[in-house]
């Protein structure tokens, strides 16, 4: 590695000033294992992205839904404005559920309760088809709205990654679909037309085919570092530190750009502390964050305190937020390792 780019490195600014700075985004994930502070974070974010962008949706895809607890603020499927801003707005979302709302949208439009029937079997024969098909059914009411970027407060790790197999699932739901259809078409035709009902295969085959060509629209753009980044979000633990790793190296797979990494909840007892518990939890604290600083030397370095209060409503959400865009300085009294 050059001198410059050994320059570069040194002076990442340890903070997210960089993604308000990049005008072109339009997609920012946040994600992590469960309990290290996503929602925290993601809430943060979008109060100090509203200050340079002219719209901003925030949307919650975990099913434990925070949104509503930390702003204080109870949301719903529907964008709505939150309170005390003038353009940042949120929703909460559970892709798995959106599947049953199509299948009941489709019986009442005429789609018929056999082809119904079907379609719920196939939901079930081929993994992850349900949350891909709720996905695209998110991603078509999103695509329709004019927000200058979008948020997402995304579920645990895991689920997190699956949107990016979501075409490859689709697809394999068409192929099974259109077999399904040639071999039992004609008598559920005949079926369906002795009952009284209409069922309609070539217009669920088109809308499977138009979920799949959304998807795959979008995960071209989740793909294009000017328009999407994903900002991992983690503490100072084995655990977490494994998961940010096993992430990183997917995303990367997966040409999804990252390049900031928030560490939360980070100690700094005063030198001389007589706490045992914090003293032994910021040493162990250290050695991760040190492993962090050899593993990501090309990364933002987020470094967030262990607050003594819980971030909750407006007011503590807008103070948290100026500790992601401001370099964070531990105190002059504290522990923290002079490496550092």
């Amino acid at each position: 590695m050059s001198d410059e780019e050994l320059e570069v490195i040194e002076n990442l600014e340890p903070t997210l000033q960089n993604v308000l700075d990049q005008k072109s985004l339009h997609w920012i994930f946040v994600g992590g294992k469960g309990g290290v502070g996503k929602t925290t974070t993601s809430c943060s974010l979008a109060v100090q992205l509203c200050k340079v962008r002219e719209s901003v949706l925030l949307i919650s895809t975990d099913p434990a839904h925070n949104l509503s607890d930390a702003f204080g603020q109870k949301f719903s499927k529907e964008a709505t404005l939150v309170e005390g801003f003038t353009n940042l707005f949120a929703m909460e979302i559970d892709p798995t559920s959106s599947i049953q709302e199509m299948l009941d949208q489709s019986e009442q439009q005429g789609g018929g309760a056999a082809m119904g029937a079907m379609m719920q079997d196939l939901a079930f024969a081929i993994p992850g088809v349900d949350e891909a098909m709720g996905f695209a059914e998110v991603m078509k009411q999103v695509k329709t709205m004019e927000y200058s970027v979008i948020i997402f407060d995304t579920a645990p790790t895991g689920h997190t990654l699956r949107f990016l197999s979501f075409p490859s699932v689709l697809e394999k739901a068409l192929v099974k679909i259109s077999q399904l259809s040639g071999r039992f078409g004609p008598m559920l035709q005949q079926m369906s037309g002795m009952m009284g009902l209409n069922s309609n295969q070539e217009d669920m085959f088109g809308k499977l085919e138009g979920m799949r060509a959304i998807i795959t629209e979008v995960n071209n753009q989740f793909k294009d570092p000017d328009k999407t980044t994903f900002i991992c979000v983690c503490i100072s633990e084995f655990l977490s530190l494994y998961e940010t790793e096993r992430m990183i190296q997917e995303l990367t797979s997966y040409h999804i750009d990252t390049h900031n990494i928030v560490v939360n909840q980070l100690l700094f007892p005063k030198k001389g502390s007589n706490c045992e518990q914090c003293c032994v939890r910021h040493k162990m604290q250290q050695k991760y964050l040190d492993q962090i600083y050899d593993l990501y030397e090309d990364f933002h370095i987020i470094l967030m305190p262990l607050l003594t209060k819980e971030v909750r409503g407006t007011k503590d959400i807008n103070e948290f937020s100026e500790m992601l865009v401001k370099p964070f300085e531990p105190p002059d009294d504290s522990m923290m390792d002079d490496s550092q």
